[in-house]
Formats: structure tokens, sequence, C-alpha cells
């Protein structure tokens, strides 16, 4: 089934239907990114771990290591 026949099914649902497919793909949306979040929350503990991580409050250094 291509993108295309789904917009067409989804065209062709009740107004019910279509509100639930909408709070069901905002569900699915949230679901991704929390699960993105984890992946770069676990990603930025291992890094940490390795010492690649570098802390500081200095504007000039923050600057500096973003345009790295």
């Amino acid at each position: 089934m291509t993108f295309n026949d789904v917009v067409e099914v989804v065209k062709n649902l009740s107004t019910d239907e279509k509100r639930e497919i909408q709070l069901l793909l905002q569900q699915y949306l949230r679901e991704e990114r929390r699960d993105e979040i984890y992946a770069n929350f676990k990603t930025a503990q291992i890094e940490q771990q390795e010492g690649k991580l570098k802390f500081t409050s200095n504007i000039n250094e923050l600057k500096q290591s973003i345009e790295e």
C-alpha cells in the first residue's frame, strides 16, 4: 500500500474515525520523540563515561566548542 493509497482511505473515513487516526498519530509521534530523547540521553551518558563531554559556564568556551 502506498502513501497515496493510505491518504485516499483516510479521506473516506468518517469524521470520528479521522479524529481517532489523528489522536493515534499524535501518540505515535510523541512516543517516537520520547524514544529519540532517550537514545540521545543514553549516548550522552556513554560519552560522559568515556570522558568525551566537556562542561563549562564560560560563554566564550561554549561559543568556541559550538564552532568546532
